[in-house]
C-alpha cells in the first residue's frame, strides 16, 4: 500500500474529480461531496455517453469542467445546459486534463472496466492521491499501478467496501504482524443454489442482488462470484500479500465487510450497512472521520450473523482469481476482458449464465502468458480476449430454451 502525509492544499476544502460520475459508485461519491461541502468540492466530472446526467450534476456542484468520452454523445449534447463557469471536455484528452491539474487534489475511479485504467495511470502519474473504485485497474496492471504510485509518490486508497474494511483494519497491527485477510462475500442471488438449479438463469434473476444496489455489470459479477476472483487478484496487489493469505468467507447480511487476523490470533473487523457512500468518505477524508450520509448499523434489531464457506464447484470464477493472483503476469487482463466480453453478451442474451466462467477459463488457458508485460501488451491483450469471448461465444454456447 502507498500512503503518503495527507492531501495539501491551498484551501481546507479537497477538490475531487469523479471519473465515471453518473454510475452508481460516482453518484453516491457526489453524495459525499454535497452532504461535505465544507470539506469536499467536485473539481470535474466524466461520464461516457449519459451527458444529460453529467450536465445535470454539473448544474447541481459547478465543477471547473465535465468530460464525455462518446464522441456521439459530445455531437448530440446540449451545451446550454451546463453552467457558464464549467468547461466541457471531451475524451481521453479532457480526463487527462481534469486528473493532472495542479488543484486537484483527489481523483476518483469510478469508471467501470478496463476503461477506468487510462484515467488512473494518468493521475498517478502526476502524483496524485486516487481513489480506486474500479477494481479492474488493479486486476489488469496492479504491479504496474503500485510500482507507479511508489515511483511518483501518489497515494492508492480503496474503496471498494472490502478493500477499504482491510485498509482500516490494518490500522490495528503492524504489516509485518498480519497472517492473513479474508474477504467477505454476500453469495449473490443465488446462494446455495447447485449448478444445475442455474442452467436457466435470466439476466433478471441475476440482477436482482439480496444486499447491495450497483450497477449491471457488478451484480452479474456477484452473481457469479467473479466481483470475488477479482477482489482476490486486487488484495494481492493492493496489499502486497501472496493468495495464500487471502481468503474468502459467505457473509450473506453483507455488514461484515473483511477481516484481517493477526499473528497473534486477534481478529480485527470494520462493519457497517452495505452504503457504500461510507467508504468512499472514507478515502475522501483520510484519515479523518467525519459524520457523514452513510446508514448507521441498528443494533437493537440485529439478531445473529452468518458465515458459510464457499461453494467453489457452483461459483468456479473464484478458482480463476486464485490462480490468477498466484501467476500474476498477463492473466489479470485476460481475465478481466474475458469477463467484462461474456457479462455483456450474458446481458444481451447471447450467453448463457454457466458460460461466463467457462469462457473466461477457456481464453485465460489459450492466451501467450508473460510474466513482466509492458502497459501496451495488457492493452493489446484486453482487445484479443475480447475477440476471443466472441469466437467462442459463436463456436460453444448454448442458451436454454427457457430464456
Amino acid at each position: 500500500m502507498v500512503v503518503k502525509s495527507p492531501c495539501s492544499s491551498n484551501s481546507s476544502r479537497r477538490r475531487v474529480v469523479v471519473l465515471g460520475s453518473t454510475g452508481s459508485i460516482g453518484t453516491a461519491c457526489l453524495e459525499v461531496i454535497a452532504h461535505l461541502e465544507h470539506r469536499l468540492s467536485a473539481a470535474g466530472l466524466s461520464a461516457h455517453a449519459r451527458w444529460d446526467v453529467l450536465f445535470a450534476q454539473g448544474r447541481q456542484h459547478r465543477p471547473r469542467w465535465v468530460t464525455l468520452t462518446d464522441p456521439a454523445a459530445l455531437e448530440r449534447c446540449d451545451r446550454r445546459l451546463l453552467p457558464p463557469e464549467t468547461q466541457l471536455l471531451a475524451g481521453d484528452d479532457g480526463i487527462a486534463t481534469m486528473v493532472t491539474d495542479d488543484d486537484v487534489d483527489i481523483v476518483v475511479t469510478a469508471i467501470v472496466g478496463a476503461a477506468g485504467l487510462t484515467g488512473t495511470w494518468a493521475a498517478l502519474q502526476a502524483g496524485k492521491t486516487v481513489a480506486v473504485a474500479n477494481k479492474e485497474t488493479l486486476v489488469m496492471a496492479g504491479p504496474l499501478v503500485m510500482e507507479l504510485a511508489a515511483q511518483r509518490q501518489a497515494r492508492v486508497l480503496p474503496v471498494d467496501s472490502e478493500h477499504s474494511a482491510i485498509f482500516q483494519a490494518l490500522a490495528g497491527g503492524r504489516r509485518s504482524e498480519v497472517e492473513r485477510i479474508v474477504l467477505t462475500a454476500s453469495g449473490g442471488p443465488f446462494r446455495g443454489r447447485a449448478a444445475a438449479e442455474l442452467t436457466a438463469v435470466t439476466p433478471e434473476q441475476a440482477l436482482c442482488h439480496p444486499t447491495w444496489r450497483m450497477g449491471p455489470k457488478i451484480t452479474v459479477d456477484s452473481a457469479t462470484l467473479m466481483n470475488k476472483a477479482l477482489e482476490i487478484i486486487e488484495a494481492r496487489w493492493l496489499f502486497d500479500l501472496p493468495p495464500e493469505r487471502i481468503d474468502v468467507v459467505i457473509h450473506p447480511e453483507s455488514v461484515i465487510h473483511s477481516f484481517v487476523e493477526f499473528t497473534d490470533g486477534s481478529i480485527l473487523a470494520q462493519l457497517s450497512p452495505p452504503d457504500m457512500r461510507l467508504p468512499i468518505q472514507y478515502a475522501l477524508t483520510y484519515p479523518e472521520r467525519l459524520c457523514g450520509p452513510a446508514r448507521r448499523l441498528d443494533w437493537g434489531s440485529l439478531s445473529a450473523w452468518h458465515f458459510e464457506q464457499p461453494d467453489y464447484e457452483t461459483f468456479p470464477a473464484l478458482e480463476l482469481g486464485y490462480e490468477v493472483a498466484r501467476r500474476g503476469g498477463t492473466c489479470g487482463a485476460v481475465l478481466n476482458a474475458a469477463n467484462e466480453a461474456a457479462v455483456s453478451r450474458f446481458l444481451a442474451g447471447s450467453l448463457a449464465f454457466l458460460d461466463i466462467p467457462r469462457v473466461c477459463r477457456a481464453v485465460l488457458e489459450n492466451h501467450h502468458f508473460s510474466a513482466r508485460p509492458t502497459l501496451a501488451e495488457l492493452l493489446a491483450l484486453d482487445r484479443w480476449a475480447r475477440q476471443e469471448v466472441e469466437r467462442w461465444t459463436i463456436k460453444n454456447s448454448r442458451i436454454s430454451p427457457a430464456r
